[in-house]
This record gives C-alpha cells, sequence and structure tokens, in this order.
C-alpha cells in the first residue's frame, strides 16, 4: 500500500479519485502527505491512514483508501495506482470504501484566520 500510495504524493489531477457529484471548480491538489502504519488493538490490527492536503475532492479520501487497499489485499500491484490517477477516470479508480471510522484530526492555518 505504502508503494501505491508513493503515485498519489504531490501535484496531480485528481479526476479517477473524485466523486461525480464533486462540485469542486478543479481536480487538480496538492497531497502533502499519505502516510500508513498497522496498529494492533485489542480488537485485532487496525490500518491507519494520514493525509494531508490544502484541501480535498469530495470523496477524495475514501477513493485512495479503497484503491489502496486493494493494493494491501493483492488485488492490484502498486503501479496500478499510478495507471488510475493517469486515466483520469473515475472507472479506474477502487471501490470508495465506507465512512466509517473516518476522522478529521485537525485544520491547520499558516496564521489564525480569527485574529
Amino acid at each position: 500500500m505504502r508503494e501505491g500510495a508513493k503515485h498519489l504524493i504531490g501535484l496531480h489531477d485528481f479526476t479517477t479519485f473524485r466523486s461525480t457529484m464533486c462540485q469542486a471548480a478543479s481536480p487538480v491538489k496538492t497531497l502533502d502527505e499519505l502516510s500508513i502504519s498497522e496498529v494492533s488493538t485489542t480488537a485485532g490490527l487496525e490500518i491507519h491512514f494520514y493525509l494531508r492536503a490544502r484541501s480535498f475532492l469530495h470523496n477524495q479520501v475514501r477513493s485512495f483508501v479503497g484503491t489502496l487497499e486493494r493494493v494491501g489485499a493483492g488485488g492490484w500491484h502498486p503501479d496500478k495506482v499510478r495507471e488510475a490517477l493517469e486515466a483520469k477516470d473515475r472507472a479506474a479508480c477502487g471501490p470508495v470504501c465506507p465512512p466509517n471510522g473516518l476522522y478529521l484530526v485537525g485544520v491547520g492555518y499558516p496564521d489564525d484566520p480569527f485574529a
């Protein structure tokens, strides 16, 4: 999954990973970080995804996670993530993962917008 995730870092046209209902003016976004870690819990192993960007498209994170899950499960080679990104076609995306367990951890601003 980490190898596949490397293809998503940086400035890209993320049309493939954008919901058909997305209202953003442009699919071009910059993904600054996508890290993946394994965490042991009493319920078993959890896979944690940490993403950081200036903004996200509708369902972009869920599309990334669903696609990378295919890589982790062995159904996709990590290079297929690059091929999906380059396709700029929603049909090339892996499944959209369910929202369960998806959390917004924080929002950061260079300057306090409320000061």
